[in-house]
């Protein structure tokens, strides 16, 4: 007897069957630089995930063998951030074996990463295969001409030019996928294509010719570039009292086209020039803010002053320059102000709002060429003074362009040319700004603390800039990391896991559809282009005539905090400019350009450095000294049988002390570092208000002498100990602004174990620390965290009231070090020297 199955039954059951088998939606990821690392960067991936479990270890496994080449616990826990629930930094920057891997987590994979040394090579020039492409005048791309009429001046009455007048200002850069071109993001492009060639020469090849065709001519392509942009300049600044400050407006966006002449302005093919008389400027119903010249002719003034440096072959170009920088100056100071840029049927416009970067930037390049010397640069502080940290970096948002350039240029200029307190404070400029960014990325795990504004990436590529520039002028290296994650975000470490430069890398996940002519109605590539970038999704929502034209490919990564849409129909966040890809020529050609000196990373608290290369398993073990030294002989001894050396700083009182005398020497003949620890362990300042002084200058410096005096007579020079470690280990800024004053560098213990506290004694009451405990602080802190870079203090003698003498469970510890991997080093060998 047969048994059947109603239909509706059976029905249900093979629908309820065909969902048991549909493979679940992927709930994590693990978002990687698609471009690859460097072998001694800073290496961390970010796992996201819609999920709320975190993962405790995470594999490095070989593309070709499958093996598994490295397991880490360096995982750091954040919570929700965008669309995912939560996030974690996978930091595998100790492992610096070069190959192709993948990073798995559970069984979630990334795409493929990639170390090599040269993984940024000829980057730079692939970006500049856009700007050659957004050419006007001749473009040689398309090999053809475009806006070969330009153009007629209005608002020239100032200048004493009869409105509709012609000038020749053919050439220069479409500013993005429209075809407007704007004085102020030239200048700043060609400043930034300038700084690359003059601080990373050797990140360029010359293949192209000054047209931009194929074939050498034996300059750099990037100054072949620069130059287009300069030719324009000296167009839009024709003689001393004219200068403009844009070619074409809106009228531009009639429609997507490719380009070649343009006839909707009323005057043939011509477009108009808009000549900067430093008054408000209306066409049609939107008035700017303008209020002076300054902005715009600052900007040209600092382009043709660094020009003028860069091309000594070239006398008559040259000479041309430091004429155009000069008057160019002289019209900044017409009217001090800011010029902002003209709409005619749209109230889009460059709002920019800041000049006096601009004339600091300006008044650090030009001094040499007027005669201002160094009153010039004193002229620069000024105006340094009068923005100490570029605006958006603070207010966390902003309107189009409104504080630009994005990065205050200036400063760095400035800061090259200054020293002592002048450079210290210009540098610390820069971490104000950093550390105003870091305190809000520090709260998830892709350190995004760059606000999603229109053009954000342009902010990003800024911001990592500024993070390295000021690595290299304070020698602080505590926002490496920070800097790295910005750099990392453009290459594909974002929410959308996709590359913000078309068609880089090649093989990752890149723009395809963004919104360009060339692209769209051409289908040619727009190669090295950096796309605008994600906006929050509020401004989005509030942006005119955006509709997007397919399914979105990246739906699951869009959140109620920020979108990002590769589809050309998003002119927000997938459009390219052409000033943002300068810069991003710049960054590119600096990672290129990276030496050991670059990636070594020190961090520093209140000016002293504190801590050493966090991706290098080494450290440096230090011993203070003043009253005592009853573990110099069992100290020497550990140090002898695991063949270590350490670094001893003792003061004045100890040098001194005649039965110290054949430990020191000791200590000297075996190799070991001996450095400075004032002379008579003066308390620098006040416990609970540190930035309250107990010392005058004077007394600093004259203390601090007479200790290295006390070194002489045991053969060490000053010169050769330049890391001095402070009595009490307490000191402030000024301390450490004192200490490089003098030519030394000050250095304090790394904080997070209890090592220092081995000097403590029982009658101290709570502040006692057995010996165990101080051992167990250490362990622990290497388990969780890792001794990486470490300054380790310990004290060479303790107060006889102290019994349990830490130094005797020295050899414990060197044995546990030695085992887990870590090589302990000196003080100048941690720090290099």
């Amino acid at each position: 007897m047969r048994t059947f199955l109603p239909l509706s039954l059976a029905f249900t059951l093979c629908f309820l069957a065909i969902l048991a088998f549909k493979p679940k939606e992927q709930q994590s990821w693990v978002r990687i630089n698609l471009l690859g690392y460097q072998p001694k960067s800073i290496k961390v991936a970010v796992w996201a995930s819609k999920g709320t479990t975190n993962p405790k270890s995470f594999e490095l496994v070989e593309k070709v063998s499958g093996k598994t080449v490295y397991t880490s616990s360096n995982i750091k826990t954040f919570g929700s951030y965008g669309p995912f629930t939560s996030a974690a930094r996978l930091n595998f920057s100790e492992f610096k074996k070069p190959g192709r891997y993948y990073i798995k987590v559970d069984e979630v994979t990334s795409p493929e990463v990639i170390i090599d040394e040269e993984v940024y090579q000829n980057t730079a020039d692939f970006a500049l295969r856009y700007m050659r492409q957004q050419r006007c005048g001749y473009n040689p791309f398309l090999k053809d001409s475009c806006h070969t009429h330009d153009g007629f001046v209005v608002y020239g009455k100032e200048g004493g030019i009869k409105d509709s007048t012609h000038f020749d200002a053919v050439g220069g850069w479409h500013d993005a996928s429209d075809y407007l071109q704007y004085s102020t993001t030239t200048a700043n492009a060609a400043y930034h294509l300038l700084m690359a060639y003059r601080d990373f020469p050797k990140a360029f090849a010359d293949h192209k010719l000054s047209t931009g065709l194929d074939g050498k001519n034996g300059v750099a392509d990037v100054l072949d570039e620069a130059r287009w942009g300069l030719d324009f300049l000296m167009k839009m600044h024709p003689s001393a009292k004219i200068m403009f400050n844009q070619l074409a407006d809106d009228r531009d966006h009639i429609a997507m086209r490719i380009p070649k002449e343009d006839s909707q302005y009323g005057k043939g093919f011509e477009r108009p020039l808009y000549y900067i008389d430093g008054n408000p400027q209306q066409r049609g119903k939107f008035m700017n803010d303008t209020k002076g010249t300054s902005s715009t002719a600052a900007k040209f003034a600092s382009t043709f002053a660094l020009a003028s440096e860069l091309y000594p072959e070239d006398k008559n170009f040259t000479e041309r320059l430091k004429e155009k920088s000069k008057t160019a100056y002289q019209y900044a100071l017409r009217k001090k102000g800011v010029t902002q840029t003209a709409s005619v049927k749209s109230p889009y416009i460059y709002a920019e709002d800041n000049w006096v970067d601009d004339m600091e930037l300006a008044l650090s390049k030009v001094g040499r060429l007027n005669g201002y010397g160094e009153k010039a640069l004193d002229s620069a502080f000024y105006y340094a003074l009068q923005e100490p940290v570029t605006p958006w970096l603070i207010n966390d948002t902003a309107k189009h362009y409104q504080w630009y350039p994005f990065i205050n240029l200036g400063h760095y200029e400035l800061a090259k040319q200054s020293n002592g307190s002048r450079k210290r404070e210009l540098v610390d400029y820069y971490k104000q700004g950093i550390q105003q960014v870091w305190n809000r990325a520090k709260t998830n795990a892709f350190y995004r603390g760059v606000p999603f504004i229109w053009c954000s990436n342009n902010l990003t590529v800024a911001f990592a800039m500024q993070c390295m520039w000021y690595k290299q002028l304070s020698g602080d290296g505590t926002f490496s990391e920070l800097e790295q994650a910005n750099f990392d975000w453009l290459f594909g470490c974002n929410p959308w896991g996709t590359s913000m430069v078309y068609g880089l890398p090649s093989w990752g996940d890149t723009p395809t559809d963004p919104h360009s002519a060339f692209t769209h109605l051409g289908k040619y590539p727009i190669d090295g282009g950096l796309v605008d970038g994600p906006v929050y999704t509020s401004i989005y929502k509030g942006l005119i005539g955006i509709q997007l034209t397919k399914p979105d490919d990246y739906a699951a990564f869009q959140s109620d905090l920020a979108v990002y849409h590769d589809d050309y129909g998003d002119y927000s966040t997938n459009e390219p400019t052409m000033d943002g890809t300068a810069s991003l020529v710049y960054l590119l050609a600096a990672y290129d350009s990276r030496t050991n000196k670059e990636f070594a990373s020190y961090n520093k608290e209140y000016g002293a450095i504190n801590r050493g290369d966090i991706k290098e398993k080494q450290l440096a073990i230090v011993f203070t000294g003043d009253e005592y030294a009853d573990g110099g002989q069992k100290i020497i001894a550990a140090l002898d049988k695991e063949k270590i050396k350490a670094s001893f700083f003792f003061t004045g009182n100890f040098y001194r002390n005649a039965a110290f005398a054949p430990f020191i020497k000791t200590a000297k003949a075996k190799g070991h570092y001996l450095g400075a620890h004032s002379d008579q362990h003066l308390l620098y300042a006040d416990w609970k208000k540190r930035d309250s002084l107990l010392v005058t200058e004077k007394q600093f410096k004259t203390d601090l002498a007479a200790n290295y005096k006390a070194m002489e007579k045991f053969g060490i020079a000053q010169k050769s100990t330049k890391y001095f470690l402070p009595p009490y280990e307490w000191y402030n800024q000024t301390i450490a602004n004192w200490t490089d004053d003098m030519g030394l560098k000050l250095i304090n213990f790394t904080p997070g174990t209890r090592s220092a506290a081995d000097y403590t004694y029982p009658e101290l009451g709570k502040a006692y620390r057995s010996s165990d405990e101080i051992y167990q602080s250490i362990i622990d802190h290497e388990k969780q965290q890792s001794l990486n870079g470490f300054i380790l203090l310990l004290h060479v003698g303790t107060d006889p009231r102290r019994k349990d003498k830490f130094y005797d469970k020295l050899p414990q510890l060197l044995q546990y070090l030695k085992q887990n991997g870590y090589k302990a080093v000196t003080i100048n060998e941690l720090l290099g020297n």
